[in-house]
C-alpha cells in the first residue's frame, strides 16, 4: 500500500494536516460548562498546535459556548494557517439534551456569537451540526449561503448527512466538508466517504477511534498494533488515514499524553495486508 499523503486542502484554499484535533472534550462533564482544570485544557490546545495540528474542530453547543471561548483564550491570536472550524444547529436545553435547531435566524445568531467567542472576523469553516427535520433543508442551507455571501464564513460544511443530502445541499451552496460518525468498526457511511472522495470534499470522522471487543488483547487490532510497534489507538487512526485521501480524523482528548499518542499515528505505514485485515473488523465491531 502506498504511503498516504498527510495534507489536504479544504475548499481549495485551506491546506491542513490530515490529523486534526476535536476540542469537544475540553469542556465539562457531558460537554457542558467549563473544564474541571482550565489550565490543563489550555495546555492541551496549545500542545496540539505545537505538534503541528492546524485543524481544530469545535461547536457552539460544546459548553454551550465555553469551548470556543477556551480555544480563543489558549490560541488567539491564531497562528498563520491554523483553521478553527465550528458548528451550529444543535441546541442544548440541558446538559443531557441535544436538539437539532436549524431555523435560519437561529443559525445566523449562533454564527455571530461564534465569531465573538472565537475573536475572529470570519469563520473559515462553519458546519451545520445536524439537519433539523422540522425546518426545510433548503432554508437551513440558504442561511449558511447568506452567511458566506456576507463574509461571515468562508466555507460551508455538513454533519451526519447522507449521499442524497450532500447532493441536495450542493444545489444550494458549495459544500467543502462532511462530518459523520465513522471509525474502523462503524462503517455505516462508507458510501458517503466514497462520495466525498469523488467530489474532493473533506470527510471528517467524529468518534474516529474505534472501541469495543475487537480492541481487546489478542484481537486483530492488537496484533497489527504490535507488528507496527504502535498502540491500538494509533493503529485505528492510521487505518482511517489509509482509507481515503480526503479523510481528516479529529481525535479528541483532555490529556497531553493521549494527544501526543494520537498525533503519532501519522507516522504509521500499513501494508496492504494489514489494512485489509483490519477492514474485516467492520463486521465484528
Amino acid at each position: 500500500m502506498t504511503v498516504p499523503q498527510m495534507s489536504l486542502t479544504i475548499g481549495g484554499d485551506l491546506p491542513v494536516h490530515r490529523l486534526g484535533f476535536g476540542a469537544m472534550r475540553l469542556t465539562g462533564p457531558f460537554d457542558w460548562g467549563p473544564p474541571a482544570d482550565r489550565q490543563e485544557a489550555v495546555r492541551v490546545a496549545r500542545r496540539a498546535v505545537e505538534l503541528g495540528v492546524n485543524f481544530i474542530d469545535t461547536a457552539d453547543a460544546y459548553g454551550p459556548g465555553d469551548n470556543e471561548e477556551l480555544l480563543a483564550e489558549a490560541l488567539h491570536p491564531y497562528a498563520g494557517g491554523l483553521v478553527v472550524a465550528t458548528k451550529a444547529g444543535q441546541s442544548r436545553p440541558s446538559a443531557r439534551e441535544w436538539v437539532p435547531l436549524g431555523r435560519p435566524e437561529y443559525l445566523r445568531q449562533q454564527a455571530e456569537l461564534s465569531l465573538r467567542r472565537l475573536r475572529v472576523e470570519r469563520i473559515d469553516l462553519f458546519q451545520l451540526h445536524r439537519v433539523d427535520p422540522k425546518v426545510p433543508f433548503a432554508d437551513q442551507l440558504g442561511a449558511l449561503r447568506r452567511l458566506r455571501d456576507d463574509g461571515k464564513i468562508r466555507h460551508v460544511g455538513l454533519s451526519e448527512v447522507t449521499v442524497a443530502q450532500i447532493d441536495e445541499a450542493r444545489a444550494v451552496v458549495d459544500v467543502v466538508s462532511v462530518q459523520n460518525q465513522y471509525n474502523l468498526t462503524d462503517r455505516r457511511y462508507d458510501d458517503v466517504v466514497d462520495h466525498c472522495e469523488r467530489l474532493g470534499i473533506a470527510f471528517i470522522p467524529w468518534l474516529p477511534i474505534a472501541s469495543g471487543r475487537h480492541a481487546q488483547a489478542g484481537g486483530v487490532l492488537a496484533e497489527v498494533a504490535k507488528e507496527l510497534a504502535a498502540t491500538p489507538t494509533q493503529t485505528a487512526l492510521a487505518w482511517l488515514l489509509h482509507r481515503s485521501p480526503v479523510m481528516l480524523p479529529i481525535p479528541g482528548t483532555s490529556s497531553v499524553v493521549h494527544l501526543e499518542e494520537n498525533v503519532g499515528a501519522g507516522r504509521l505505514r500499513l501494508s496492504t495486508e494489514q489494512y485489509e485485515r483490519l477492514a474485516t473488523l467492520a463486521s465484528a465491531g
